[in-house]
């Protein structure tokens, strides 16, 4: 056996240790990052549907025993719960249409178009989140009033569309980058209108980064608690309601009110997770 063949092989060698180290250091990272995201939400689950009892149980099995729904039923029975949870979806579907009408037009924009003030006009989007929201309360709340949005879910919306529109002008700005120029100017050779090359040729393309757009913007919307508490008295969302009522509640009814923020915001995004998947193909182009 040469010299030059026992090279060879311990080269192969390292080649696939190095190979086997980092496809068990992907898997590693993949299972960490799972637990970190499912535990909680198990631990959450466990307390809702195990009763006054079953939250203090400790240490927690692997397992579960002893689960009930009859605990989560009775949250949802009580007053105010069922209101206050349509009120987010209403205040959160605003947020989302509001986002995408508006934040992809002005994404679109800054990705396809050179114009003066345009770096300017990408750091006033972002300047937006630099004001917090607490400093805004009272001029908002006076505003509302005048204009009738006060204690309403539109009014909650378009708070939440404020919050929202700035992520989505920009991560739609990114998406419409990774679209080819020449697919869209193609079009327009064969016959389309810039508005029909965008609708047929462009948007179809940019479809997974808007869904994700739509999926961070309903997050926001629906996690947001401060605006949602001052803005509203009577029609609260459920996060602002859940604030209000639960903090004197029993441990369960907490965890049970957890949970119900949880599963429409994860059913949402398991609703569009191929969109979510395919964002990554659009965006590396």
């Amino acid at each position: 056996m040469t010299a030059d063949t026992v090279n060879t092989s311990a080269d192969t060698r390292n080649a696939a240790s190095f190979v086997s180290s980092r496809r068990w250091l992907l898997w590693s990272g993949i299972a960490a990052l799972c637990a970190w995201v499912l535990v909680p939400i198990y631990l959450v689950a466990l307390g809702a549907l195990g009763g006054r009892q079953g939250v203090y149980v400790w240490p927690k099995t692997g397992l579960p025993t002893g689960l009930s729904l009859d605990p989560f039923i009775l949250f949802l029975k009580t007053e105010g719960v069922v209101q206050s949870f349509l009120n987010s979806l209403g205040a959160a579907g605003i947020t989302v249409a509001l986002s995408i009408l508006l934040g992809a037009p002005a994404g679109y924009a800054l990705a396809r178009y050179d114009f003066r003030g345009k770096d300017s006009y990408r750091l006033l989007v972002l300047l937006t989140r630099a004001f917090p929201l607490a400093i805004l309360a009272l001029p908002l709340t006076v505003s509302f009033i005048r204009l009738g949005l006060y204690d309403t879910i539109v009014g909650v919306g378009l708070i939440h569309t404020v919050l929202a529109l700035p992520f989505a002008a920009l991560v739609t700005q990114g998406i419409f980058l990774g679209v080819p120029r020449e697919l869209e100017e193609a079009a327009w050779v064969f016959g389309c209108t810039r508005i029909q090359a965008f609708f047929k040729v462009v948007a179809p393309l940019a479809l997974p980064g808007i869904v994700a757009t739509a999926v961070f913007a309903f997050v926001i919307s629906w996690n947001e608690v401060f605006a949602a508490s001052v803005l509203t008295v009577r029609n609260r969302t459920l996060t602002a309601y859940l604030l209000t009522v639960l903090s004197e509640s029993p441990m369960h009814y907490r965890f049970a009110g957890g949970l119900m923020l949880i599963l429409p915001s994860v059913v949402f995004i398991f609703a569009v997770r191929r969109y979510l998947f395919a964002i990554w193909g659009i965006s590396s182009k």
